[in-house]
């Protein structure tokens, strides 16, 4: 997909790696891009520099996410590119995580994909043209230990979105699913003094922003299902599957050595 005269959406967009994506994105020449985040001053702080709609919204609820696509539609007119981006990594944990955290995790990072397909991909199929990026994570694929709600609403991620390649393959809706490892980005800062961000920081390269956009830029160019930004992310997802043992093994003993405990020693 070539993103000049497109209408692009990028939920998270006021920061990180949705940030990065508009600002990249802006060089394609787009018809339009709308800047969604949470934080409402920190999208229109971003679309103050390359221009487009900043929408504040929090994308835990449907209702909100047919908000926004709606307030695009009415600006620029059909979507082309939805970037479902947004995520969050605390709070970390396991069994001792909330249930209302958990739900959030699960809404952010898998509902809010579905609530946007729901209400674009119909049209996209009638007019036999569209594009979805997921954005999951390398622990959708892999995991992240201590982070136990994350790492289970990011496999769901990658799920939901083979599911949808798979159903509507050879209608002209296209999607992608983004899985970066470690990014320099405020969710990795906020959890840096934790095993999990010790953990994190141990298992590879940590990219700037900037680096992963020019990946999606890349993989939409090529229409690939799944965007990896670490080289690494295939071997150990290979290893993951071929040898679950010997992955897990790997996995433990970097946790430990990030600080992490076993529950039971």
């Amino acid at each position: 997909m070539e993103l000049e005269n497109k209408t692009i959406v990028v939920t998270g967009g006021g920061s990180g790696v949705g940030r990065a994506m508009v600002e990249r994105f802006a060089a394609e020449r787009p018809h339009g891009i709308a800047v969604v985040d949470r934080n409402g001053a920190a999208a229109r702080a971003v679309v103050d520099r390359v221009g487009g709609l900043a929408i504040a919204a929090d994308l835990c609820r449907e209702a909100e996410v047919v908000r926004v696509i709606g307030s695009v539609q009415a600006q620029f007119g059909p979507i082309d590119l939805f970037c479902s981006n947004a995520g969050i990594v605390s709070p970390v944990g396991g069994l001792d995580v909330p249930d209302d955290d958990w739900h959030r995790h699960w809404n952010i990072h898998v509902m809010a994909h579905l609530w946007a397909a729901r209400a674009l991909v119909p049209a996209m199929v009638e007019r036999r043209d569209g594009y979805l990026l997921n954005t999951a994570s390398a622990a959708g694929l892999l995991m992240l230990p201590g982070a136990v709600p994350y790492t289970v609403s990011k496999h769901a991620a990658v799920a939901l979105a083979e599911s949808l390649a798979v159903l509507y393959r050879g209608t002209g809706v296209r999607f992608s699913c983004l899985c970066p490892e470690v990014v320099e980005t405020p969710l990795v800062s906020g959890v840096d003094r934790d095993p999990v961000g010790r953990f994190l920081r141990t298992t590879g390269r940590v990219l700037a922003p900037a680096d992963v956009a020019e990946t999606v830029v890349e993989g939409l160019r090529d229409e690939r299902f799944l965007i990896l930004t670490h080289p690494g992310s295939r071997e150990k997802a290979v290893l993951r599957a071929n040898d679950a043992d010997a992955y897990l093994d790997a996995v433990a003993g970097l946790w430990a050595a990030a600080g992490g405990t076993a529950i039971g020693r």
